[in-house]
């Protein structure tokens, strides 16, 4: 091979790694930042761009990978997550906690994100870190474990205000965890024991008082029943004495319209009625052998004549 060959073979390859640093090829939702002699030319778009080499160049900014801070010339516009360490918070009631967060943020203005803030992600991280301090110090310590979506709101709000002029947009932020002391988290157990007896004796309570109630109301139910059952009872039982005594007074009754029919109408039948009585009751005491004695009614003669007359009467009936 001559010189010519070489010389062209030489040609070919400077004209090759020209093309190369001349055409950029930017993939879809990233883009870098060109400096033309130290300042700012231009912004690349995705696709293909043109550049004049050793004129121009890229500029090397700071971004996070794998949780360590690097240099590069590729400007991510993807939202992005930066996960930070945990750090101590104290409360407003002078509670010391450790806390760690998520932020969701994207970088809407390239321009801004390289020239107005020398470390983008530290600065987001340290005013993360100095916002979250201030707010959980303006709360305690019920307010803080039970407030997540507050805490989360508020910090958004002022970190997508101060990090607007760096041309970053913090979409959410999102506390993952918040640790109490052990002494706290032992104390707040206790706490948690004493509310759930403090439940359970009250429905306990509460379970008693409702079965003595329905107990009473049953007991005064069942009394009330018994009351009205006993009730129903007298007065069917006088109902039936009375419909007894009406049957017995209309039986009665003619009865003496048969004896009156018997003994006629010149008869009086209340004599023949008590004569009857009597003889009953005497009858009666002589089947008594303990009676010794016998008592006649001061009227005893009248009575005799009356059951005379009655024996006069069964011989004309005769």
């Amino acid at each position: 091979m001559d010189f010519v060959t070489y010389a062209l073979i030489a040609l070919v390859i400077l004209a090759i790694i020209f093309v190369k640093m001349t055409v950029v090829i930017i993939p879809q939702s990233e883009t870098k930042i060109i400096e033309r002699l130290g300042k700012y030319y231009a912004t690349l778009k995705p696709g293909i761009n043109i550049i004049i080499p050793f004129i121009d160049r890229a500029k090397n900014v700071v971004t996070m990978m794998h949780g360590r801070y690097v240099y590069s010339t590729t400007i991510d516009l993807r939202e992005q997550v930066f996960d930070f360490a945990r750090q101590n918070v104290i409360t407003k009631d002078n509670i010391q906690m450790e806390i760690n967060a998520l932020l969701y943020f994207q970088i809407m203005d390239p321009f801004k994100a390289v020239y107005e803030i020398n470390n983008l992600p530290n600065a987001i991280e340290k005013l993360t870190q100095t916002t979250l301090r201030n707010i959980i110090g303006e709360l305690e310590l019920d307010q803080t474990l039970t407030s997540r979506d507050t805490i989360n709101t508020k910090l958004r709000a002022v970190l997508d205000d101060a990090t607007d002029k760096w041309g970053v947009k913090v979409n959410r932020v999102e506390l993952q965890d918040i640790i109490p002391p052990s002494s706290v988290l032992q104390a707040m157990e206790k706490q948690m024991q004493a509310e759930r007896n403090k439940r359970a004796a009250i429905l306990t309570s509460e379970g008693n008082k409702q079965s003595q109630i329905l107990q009473s109301e049953g007991e005064k139910a069942a009394t009330i029943n018994r009351a009205e059952a006993e009730q129903q009872q007298e007065i069917l039982k006088a109902e039936g004495v009375a419909q007894a005594r009406i049957r017995k007074a209309e039986a009665e009754a003619i009865a003496i319209e048969k004896i009156t029919e018997a003994v006629g109408k010149s008869t009086n039948p209340a004599n023949y009625l008590l004569a009857q009585k009597y003889i009953q009751m005497m009858e009666e005491l002589a089947a008594n052998n303990q009676t010794k004695t016998v008592y006649l009614p001061f009227e005893a003669t009248n009575m005799l004549g009356s059951i005379a007359g009655i024996k006069e009467l069964f011989k004309d009936a005769q």
